[in-house]
């Protein structure tokens, strides 16, 4: 752990972490022990580490599926007429990555884990076939859910409870050695793409603990950080947010700039550091290194398309990659807001004017717009609905970039990484939801609508492909105000009311009783009818009971709703003039 580069030979002289050297070197005072000790002490209080009959339940199921791969190997090996001394030599090894190999991992986290195979094991029809029929006999195993056309192939299973993602690579070597070096460049030779990406996740997480100052600190910090992005609503890769690899990465590049540091002060160094970064100036723990194997690296210079990253967070083992790629403009925007949050706190915790509990507050994202896209998916039962879940979900990503897209960054969207299920329906159900506001200081023409009716033709399109469709698989869109927000969002079942909003002065907002918009008009009587229609609605916000939602499905006219300023804007709400969205809600 002595060089600068991602190799790491060891020297007795100062280590510099990194690819620029520390930002401060300092150490702990006595208050930055204390507040370390009360942060420990939350993190411990909030259940994030599991108990010890956990602990040895998932090495017991490790230990299992290691015999399992092992046993599936040497029965192909035999049936394809190799020698017996083939069939005894015959092996396959279990690797970890993710939360569980950073070793962040809490109570009821899976566990990301990797079979490495030999050559004539492969992964289309041994491993997605083979192996899971055997998998699917086996009554340890339920929930069983093969996923071969995803960006990283991946089986996905609980087994004896333990929910495990199981990737698979088939490395050019007859016979798998018990002590592989998977960090090793030699695994990444002859193998296509797909066993490059399987592979990257072992040699990433490998490489993030041999680049840190501080491997208990790192954690500490990760495990805290990780807990803050959940409460916060910014945790998930695949809705645009970020995920448990970024989240490392970003937190081992500020260990790498505070050696000396503890977690109290890393955290606040974290909030500090990215509020402050001019993205999309890459996140990196190591110079990329270019190898003779011709995978593509990142590299904006010469590849057009890593130019339009908007938070490149690259992985520090080759091929290296950007690792947050799933970033939008949106979500950036989001997660930027929550790192300003974020910093302000800690400058109060550092100052005692707060507790280390008014970071961790959960966010209110459904008093945050006054516009929701919901997202309605049904299905016939609860294996179904795991599955197209988990297709619509992959896909909602494309929904915020194609209304991006469509209204020139005009349209803000605000996807929310959580699904809220509707327990009152008689078939299985979930719904996520959609913030939407205009983009704050940008002037718009009186009247100027945002009309969106063919990108969500297009996503219901996108959505529509699934090949594993069956029937009862469902999805409807529909646009809700904040006061029309279904009550099974709320954890007691109900919505608190709101103190009823004044009407603007000198601007009048009427509804168009014809097509349900909010449009501007002026004229004291209107105005007179604007206050008397303000204070009924102020009455209906204390009312428990769900309004109904305008949609359209494919035998009615479209719905046009209006995309008002959040609240805690309301000057720029009095300079806008209103704007629509045209909502296709059946798709």
């Amino acid at each position: 752990m002595g060089s600068n580069d991602c190799g790491g030979a060891s020297f007795n002289v100062p280590r510099q972490y990194g690819v620029t050297k520390p930002l401060s070197t300092a150490g702990p005072t006595e208050a930055d022990l204390q507040r370390n000790m009360e942060l420990e002490k939350l993190l411990v209080d909030a259940g994030l580490y599991e108990n010890k009959e956990e602990v040895v339940l998932r090495e017991e199921v490790l230990g299992q599926l290691d015999q399992i791969v092992k046993s599936w190997v040497k029965q192909l090996t035999r049936q394809r007429g190799y020698t017996d001394q083939m069939v005894e030599d015959a092996n396959a090894v279990i690797y970890t990555f993710g939360s569980y190999r950073l070793g962040v991992h809490g109570p009821g986290s899976d566990i990301d884990t990797l079979c490495v195979g030999p050559s004539y094991v492969s992964r289309e029809e041994d491993f997605f076939i083979i192996l899971h029929k055997i998998l699917e006999d086996m009554e340890e195993v339920t929930e069983l859910q093969p996923v071969p056309d995803a960006h990283v192939p991946v089986m996905k299973f609980r087994f004896r409870g333990i929910s495990i993602d199981l990737l698979y690579a088939s490395i050019s070597l007859l016979v798998v050695p018990e002590d592989l070096d998977i960090s090793s460049g030699s695994v990444l030779y002859d193998v296509d793409e797909p066993t490059v990406r399987s592979l990257n996740g072992c040699r990433v997480a490998d490489q993030i603990l041999r680049l840190v100052p501080n491997v208990e600190n790192f954690r500490t910090t990760l495990r805290c950080l990780k807990f803050w992005a959940k409460r916060r609503g910014v945790y998930s890769n695949v809705t645009g947010f970020l995920g448990g690899v970024n989240w490392a990465l970003l937190v081992a590049r500020v260990c790498q700039l505070y050696p000396n540091a503890v977690p109290s002060m890393l955290v606040s160094r974290f909030f500090r550091v990215y509020t402050q970064w001019r993205w999309p100036n890459p996140v990196m723990l190591c110079p990329i290194e270019e190898e003779d194997l011709g995978f593509p690296v990142w590299d904006p210079r010469r590849n057009p398309r890593d130019r339009t990253h908007h938070m490149p967070i690259i992985t520090p083992a080759y091929p290296c990659m950007n690792s947050s790629y799933n970033v939008s403009t949106s979500t950036l925007r989001v997660m930027m807001e929550q790192f300003q949050n974020g910093n302000k706190i800690c400058e109060e915790i550092e100052l005692s004017k707060a507790s280390w509990s008014a970071l961790f507050e959960p966010y209110f994202f459904f008093e945050t717009y006054k516009n929701y896209l919901q997202i309605d998916i049904v299905a016939t039962d609860a294996d179904d609905l795991r599955i197209w879940k988990g297709w619509v979900e992959s896909r909602l990503r494309q929904l915020t970039l194609k209304i991006e897209r469509d209204t020139y960054g005009m349209l803000q969207c605000h996807p929310y990484p959580h699904d809220y299920v509707d327990a009152s329906r008689q078939c299985s159900h979930c719904a996520f939801f959609m913030g939407l506001q205009r983009k704050p200081g940008e002037r718009v023409q009186e009247g100027q609508q945002f009309d969106i009716r063919a990108t969500v033709e297009e996503f219901r399109h996108s959505v529509n492909m699934y090949m594993f469709w069956r029937p009862g698989m469902e999805i409807s869109v529909s646009h809700v105000r904040r006061k029309q927000i279904p009550s099974f969002v709320f954890p007691e079942g109900y919505k608190h009311s709101r103190p009823a909003r004044l009407p603007l002065a000198g601007k009048v907002f009427a509804e168009n009783a014809e097509n349900g918009t909010l449009e501007y008009e002026g004229g004291s009587s209107l105005r007179r009818q604007r206050k008397r229609k303000n204070d009924a609605d102020a009455c209906d916000a204390e009312s428990s009971r769900p309004e109904k939602r305008q949609s359209v499905g494919p035998n009615n006219s479209s719905t046009q709703a209006a995309v008002e300023e959040p609240d805690e804007h309301p000057k720029q709400e009095q300079e806008s003039t209103s704007q629509s969205i045209n909502g296709n809600s059946v798709l």
